[in-house]
């Protein structure tokens, strides 16, 4: 994700109601709805921060370090603990796990911590007495891709196969530590993966390939694919997927600057080519044709890096998308199923500023 602004990566917690921002001059973590800033740990707390996850909406950030003028390695995970009475800052340091390789993701759940490296992947029980529970190796993972749902019933973990465009994934509810558990494949795409997302309750994995024209939603228990959603036909980088909280939706972002919402309830209310009215038409049109495209979209500053999210639905029939770019801008669009889409808030979240220590 290119920096912009001294922002070096943008995470949302696990119900998208907050998101954190890793930054040159340290963290800050703001409330979605209304836009807000939650707290900040400062340079002189923390440093540069190259990668930041928050856990749920609790005391708990896990930190990797990062950008310029880092305080802590960018091969380790440090877990800060704000509800810790300390006289120094140091002492709300309350984990720390080290590895060989530098840190590119961590995910985070009630009981676990996810640490995705560039060709392999650890599973800690968290947060007392951390132990690892399992290993995964990995193709070439550069862009730490890797999912976890959030759900008390699924213990899902998705990241990327062996092979390319594959998906793994691994239910480490029924894997026993320390016993070597063989996650099932999924047959994603032809080229590399560059975007994974899990819905809320773990029963839809949806991916896209580097070239990001389609994005695959499969079923992760039958493994079978559910529909093929089309982005557009030029290739373009996808920064984020994600799914609303129901699974009726699905909005995605990429370096084209536009954010795409799907409907997955009633697919009918997506759009579809001209040319599906035609009839028969040969197969490289063919493939345009049965792809179904956006209901909605909107547009963030092109080429600017942003994370997407469904934010709190305000009526039956309006729901809304936030977009939170790089660049310090805060986009909220309320769009109804007819496919029509209006800004309904715009902000710059950086100029947000809370006076107190987070």
């Amino acid at each position: 994700m290119a920096q912009q602004r001294g922002v070096n990566s943008l995470r949302f917690n696990q119900d998208h109601s907050c998101f954190c921002c890793a930054m040159e001059s340290g963290v800050r973590i703001y409330n979605v709805e209304p836009l807000m800033e939650k707290g900040h740990l400062d340079h002189e707390q923390v440093g540069s921060v190259g990668h930041v996850e928050m856990l749920q909406r609790s005391n708990l950030l896990a930190i990797v370090g990062g950008g310029t003028n880092p305080k802590f390695s960018e091969i380790s995970v440090l877990v800060w603990d704000d509800a810790r009475e300390a006289k120094d800052s140091r002492e709300k340091l309350v984990l720390e796990f080290t590895f060989t390789k530098p840190v590119l993701a961590i995910r985070m759940r009630q009981d676990k911590i996810i640490v995705v490296l560039s060709h392999r992947i650890y599973v800690y029980s968290f947060p007392n007495n951390p132990t690892k529970l399992f290993e995964f190796d990995t193709r070439d993972n550069t862009r730490g891709l890797c999912d976890l749902c959030p759900s008390i019933e699924k213990q899902l973990l998705v990241f990327p196969g062996h092979k390319c465009g594959s998906l793994q994934i691994v239910d480490l509810s029924n894997t026993k530590p320390g016993i070597s558990s063989a996650p099932f494949t999924i047959n994603a795409h032809q080229s590399e993966i560059a975007c994974i997302a899990l819905n809320q309750h773990g029963s839809v994995v949806a991916s896209a390939s580097r070239k990001g024209t389609l994005i695959r939603l499969f079923d992760t228990q039958t493994k079978e694919k559910l529909v093929e959603l089309r982005r557009g036909t030029d290739p373009a980088t996808l920064y984020c997927i994600n799914f609303s909280h129901d699974s009726s939706f699905l909005c995605a972002s990429s370096d084209k600057g536009t954010v795409h919402i799907f409907a997955l309830k009633d697919t009918r209310l997506n759009r579809r080519s001209a040319l599906a009215r035609v009839g028969k038409v040969g197969p490289v049109i063919g493939q345009y044709v049965d792809s179904q495209w956006s209901l909605a979209s909107f547009t963030v500053p092109a080429e600017c890096a942003c994370i997407c999210a469904f934010g709190k639905n305000s009526s039956k029939n309006v729901n809304s998308v936030i977009a939170v770019c790089v660049d310090g801008t805060f986009h909220k669009y309320v769009f109804s199923p007819d496919g029509n889409c209006n800004r309904e808030a715009f902000d710059v979240y950086l100029d947000i500023c809370d006076d107190d220590d987070f």
